[in-house]
Order: C-alpha cells, then sequence, then structure tokens
C-alpha cells in the first residue's frame, strides 16, 4: 500500500527471494487501467502489463466483478467434476482457433507448452522436435529444451531431445531439419523474448505445408502473441496458417493466472489421466478469462488493437528517426520492439525516472506491451518519453 516503508519491502525480498529477477528498485502498491503507483505515490503508465498479463488494464470491472461473484460461489473444483465457467471458457476457446477442437487447462505458459509437448509425442509417437533460433517457449524442462538461449538451458542439461533449431524465417532451413522422428514444429508467430520479431507469410505457409507432407505437428506458441495482442485474437489469423496446437496464458486471464493448449479434434489424442493439472481450469481463473474473452468482444478492442498498434509505431518512427541510437520500430499490433544501437539498460532506467515502465527483449531493445485499453493521450506520454531517453 501507498506510504509503507519500500526500503523495508525491497530488503525483505532481496533477504527472502531466490535471486532470480533483476529488481527495478520501486515497489508497485496499486493498479487502474494503464496506470501503476508506487509504495511513494508516484505514478508510472505501464507498458510492461506483468509481461503482457494485464491486457484490459489493472483493475478492471468486468475482471473483478467475476472474481469477486465466483470466490463466493466456488474456488475450486477438481477436473472430474463439470462446471460452468470452464466449460463456456473451453467453448470459446475452440471457437476463437477456428476448427473443431480439445483444450487442456492449466496455470500458465510453460505448462501450456509442455502439455503440447507431451501430447505431440502421445499423437505422432515419435520423439524429436524443431524450434527456432531466439526462441523463448519458458523455463520448465521440456519448453527449456526448446528455448534458444544456452545460458537458460546449459546449467540444467541435460533435458528432452532431440531438438533441432532453424534460422527463424529461413523456410530452408526448416526444411532440411523436419524428418520422420520429428513431432512437431514449434513457432512463435511473433518473436518475443527474441525482439518482437514477426513471421513472415511465406514462412509459416512453408511451415505448413512441411509439416502436413511429413507427418509433423505445427504447434504455435500464442503464449505472448495471442489474446488479441496483435489486433487478432491468434496472431497465426494475420498469415491464414491453422496450426495443429495452440499454446496460450498471460493475457486470457487479464491477470489471474491460466494457460491453454488447444488442439484439433485429431490430435488430441490424450487418454484418461495421461496428463492433469490440480489448479487448472478451476473456477476462479475461467471466470476472469470469461470476462476478459467478453470484455475484449463487447468493447470491440481487437479493432482497438490493431489501430492503436498502427498509431504507436507511426509516431515512434516519426520522433526516433533522427536519433543517432536508433535503429528501427517492427511489431504487430500493441506487441512493439524499438530496436537501438546501444544497450536499452540504461534507457529503460531512465523511462522508469520519467514514468513510464517497458521491458527489454535482448540487448538493445525496448518492449512494449501496453494494455488494449490505453488512451492515445498516455501513448504519446509514452513516445515523448522514449524520445527523451534515446539520445
Amino acid at each position: 500500500m501507498i506510504g509503507v516503508d519500500t526500503n523495508e519491502i525491497i530488503g525483505l525480498e532481496k533477504k527472502y527471494e531466490m535471486n532470480l529477477y533483476p529488481k527495478r528498485g520501486i515497489a508497485l502498491a496499486r493498479g487502474e487501467g494503464e496506470f501503476v503507483w508506487d509504495t511513494e505515490g508516484k505514478k508510472y503508465i505501464d507498458c510492461t502489463t506483468g509481461v503482457g498479463v494485464a491486457i484490459l488494464g489493472h483493475a478492471h470491472p468486468s475482471v473483478i466483478a467475476a472474481i469477486e461473484r465466483q470466490s463466493k460461489a466456488l474456488m475450486t473444483c477438481y477436473q472430474p467434476f463439470c462446471h460452468e465457467e470452464r466449460a463456456r471458457l473451453e467453448q470459446r476457446l475452440v471457437s476463437l482457433f477456428g476448427v473443431n477442437g480439445k483444450v487442456m487447462l492449466s496455470n500458465s505458459g510453460t505448462e501450456a507448452v509442455e502439455a503440447a509437448l507431451k501430447l505431440a509425442r502421445r499423437h505422432t509417437k515419435r520423439k524429436g522436435f524443431v524450434s527456432a533460433m531466439n526462441a523463448f517457449h519458458g523455463r520448465s524442462s521440456g519448453s527449456l529444451a526448446l528455448t534458444f538461449k544456452e545460458k537458460y538451458r546449459s546449467p540444467f542439461e541435460p533435458l528432452i531431445g532431440p531438438i533441432a533449431r532453424v534460422r527463424f524465417n529461413d523456410a530452408e532451413s526448416l526444411k532440411g531439419a523436419v524428418n520422420s522422428d520429428t513431432a512437431a514444429v514449434f513457432l512463435e508467430p511473433v518473436q518475443g523474448e527474441g525482439g518482437i520479431r514477426p513471421a513472415s507469410q511465406e514462412y509459416l505457409k512453408a511451415a505448413r505445408d512441411i509439416c502436413t507432407d511429413r507427418g509433423a505437428l505445427l504447434i504455435m506458441d500464442e503464449v505472448q502473441s495471442g489474446c488479441g495482442r496483435t489486433g487478432k485474437f491468434f496472431a497465426f489469423e494475420h498469415f491464414g496458417v491453422q496450426p495443429d496446437i495452440a499454446c496460450l496464458a498471460k493475457g486470457l486471464g487479464g491477470g489471474m493466472p491460466i494457460g491453454a493448449t488447444i488442439a484439433r479434434d485429431e490430435v488430441a489424442t490424450f487418454g484418461p489421466m495421461e496428463h492433469g493439472s490440480t489448479f487448472g481450469g478451476n473456477p476462479l481463473a475461467c471466470a476472469a478469462a470469461n470476462a476478459v474473452l467478453g470484455t475484449i468482444e463487447k468493447d470491440r478492442l481487437l479493432e482497438k488493437v490493431a489501430s492503436d498498434g498502427e498509431y504507436l509505431s507511426h509516431r515512434l518512427k516519426a520522433a526516433l528517426s533522427s536519433k543517432s541510437e536508433f535503429r528501427e520500430v517492427r511489431g504487430m499490433g500493441l506487441m512493439v520492439a524499438i530496436e537501438l544501437k546501444v544497450p536499452s539498460k540504461e534507457p529503460l532506467a531512465s523511462l522508469v525516472q520519467n514514468g513510464v515502465l517497458a521491458l527489454p527483449a535482448g540487448e538493445q531493445v525496448i518492449r512494449l506491451l501496453p494494455p488494449f485499453i490505453i488512451s492515445r493521450a498516455s501513448l504519446d506520454t509514452v513516445v515523448q518519453a522514449i524520445a527523451g531517453v534515446v539520445k
């Protein structure tokens, strides 16, 4: 809460928390819309949204109402017992997926990827996987094996395999890697941690053809790019490509932890008890997710994301084009990268001082993942702040 001792909070985390996360030196107390406040009362525009989680902003009334209503009714429901919120959510997700399918609900993106890994092996009876250079798919053992950066993987090897790593947006590289032992190809339609790099339509269409021809599954990791972040619910919709499996998380719960693995009917071949999750599909998270999906539809937020993304990218290019440290702006919708010619660490720290919270995505990238409800006035403030810290 505002007014508590910030240094005490920082000190307690430093003393008792495992040293996993580089801290920013502030303690957040509350949020509303696109804004958050720290314990000293300073206000920030939040372009991190918990790494793309709070897609409706903070404290959205529809999400709060859903959580409050469901918390008073039933917060947990063991999977053998059915529940309306879960059933409605699964129905919605399959409808959005675009073909008849089945859903496995979990608690996070890495769990959604783990389920996809197991399902791919279960369905194809094959062992191998293909992922792209600079990909990020998670940090649990299976998803970590797919993740590109060696510094994340090497302390924990051996991991599952074999894993073939191919150049992103290089169809020939992919064609050479998929063979008779490949269970699935994992791709992000827009690489997130890899620097907000969209795939090309030709590449994803080639990936679909290669997988179909060689009996491998095409799996789209939409953990960061999904739930409307790019202006369509799934980023793969931009490319006219239908995957066999898609993985969602982050923004799906609007702040509540939830993940989803959605597979075509023909691929959803898990048998009873071959996979599971104690908390996956709990009524509280499902109620929040249904509120998120309902609000996106009711408020036509996909159109807003597409329009605001174009506006933000245009304004950033105009404001930064004359800066010697600036290289390019890229992305889709409200998933935007500003690549610099210098490390982004100092500009990111300066943005905090100027009331804007942003993320890195590689050594020289400022990543912006603002909430879908952000105002144009706030986007203008973000652009002005970035122009002020990039030289």
